[in-house]
């Protein structure tokens, strides 16, 4: 009679292998290689051309003061469309959502008399409405956000038209002039206030839930709802906040001019796009990001300003622009395999047929 005893382990077993874990500095390498910081690169490269090229007057401190002041309200409209284009809304209609600040309230205090506080939170609310129109267009109209931002886009200009008379409105009063040129330390204001709203957004949509939400609305409608994620809730916040910034731009677009002007929305809308699409291939792979946007914005506007003081065409900087945006696309395409691509087209298709 035999005994079964259990069969002991071999020596020769061996647990699996574990991946080692980066060090600090193999994590900085991969952070700052060239596909992950590439506008990093072409920011010092432009520098250097622009410094050989035009030294009396690139380096100056006045040129860069300058510089900073008058790209901070373009900048904080880009961070205002990293909300919706995170949540998978094109929103062509953020060069006009500024115009539609800018000039309703040049006429809340030039005709209509009110209070500087008042009309601005009267221009503020009006941001978050049209925001909500676009919400409804999307979500219950079923609309693609491409047409749907688009008309509305066209609505807008039509509004600003009407508001102004297609006429400057001026004797905004020099009260109001200072939201956007008084200075704290030699920094004016706006500058501030694109540092606390990029701090705000980027810790939303990078350190919170609902950011995470957010990104799972626009990486995949479909299984964001079926995870759980109330999309239209979230399509609502995104274009809401989206709106409300857009409109704090165009404020500080009449307080730095002035005047209101009813041609500025179509200035805003190619650069907060080229902003946001090169923005997004910077440090997180494709997924539009605040700190990428705002490394875009400043390549973009050294760029331009290099070429400005260069003495370039006046159509250079358009030039400038277009490219750069077909650039972020294409590389943010490139970036992503085979597989991502095809399901982003079938997304895409989906998006006037499915409603959050």
């Amino acid at each position: 009679m035999s005994i079964d005893t259990p069969a002991l382990p071999s020596s020769t077993t061996r647990p699996p292998a574990v991946a080692p874990t980066p060090s600090g500095w193999q994590r900085a390498g991969q952070a700052m290689s060239f596909r992950n910081a590439s506008a990093v690169y072409l920011l010092v490269l432009l520098f250097a051309v622009f410094s050989i090229w035009e030294p009396s007057t690139f380096l100056t401190a006045q040129t860069w003061r300058l510089l900073l002041d008058n790209q901070a309200i373009s900048a904080i409209a880009a961070v205002g469309l990293v909300l919706p284009l995170s949540a998978g809304v094109v929103d062509l209609a953020i060069g006009s959502e500024v115009g539609v600040g800018a000039i309703l309230v040049a006429w809340l205090l030039a005709h209509a008399r009110l209070p500087i506080p008042v009309a601005v939170v009267l221009c503020l609310l009006a941001g978050a409405a049209i925001g909500v129109t676009v919400t409804l267009l999307v979500v219950r109209a079923r609309i693609s956000s491409f047409i749907a931002t688009l008309a509305m886009s066209s609505v807008l200009i039509a509004l600003i038209d009407w508001i102004s008379g297609s006429e400057q409105i001026l004797d905004l009063g020099t009260h109001f002039q200072d939201l956007a040129t008084g200075q704290l330390f030699g920094i004016t204001y706006p500058v501030y206030l694109l540092a606390g709203l990029s701090l705000a957004v980027w810790w939303l949509l990078d350190r919170t839930a609902l950011g995470r939400r957010v990104h799972a609305t626009g990486g995949n409608l479909d299984a964001a709802r079926l995870a759980g994620v109330r999309t239209s809730r979230i399509i609502l916040f995104t274009t809401v906040g989206c709106g409300i910034i857009a409109a704090l731009a165009g404020i500080l677009a009449s307080s730095q001019l002035a005047t209101g002007d009813p041609t500025i929305s179509t200035s805003y809308l190619l650069p907060a796009f080229a902003a946001t699409f090169l923005g997004s291939t910077q440090f997180t792979g494709g997924r539009f990001n605040v700190g990428g946007t705002l490394i875009a914005v400043a390549v973009l506007a050294v760029g331009v300003e290099g070429l400005d003081l260069a003495g370039a065409p006046i159509w250079l900087p358009d030039l400038f622009d277009g490219v750069a945006l077909l650039l972020a696309v294409g590389f943010t395409q490139a970036q992503r395999p085979p597989g991502a691509r095809t399901a982003a087209i079938r997304r895409s298709l989906r998006l006037g047929r499915a409603a959050p």
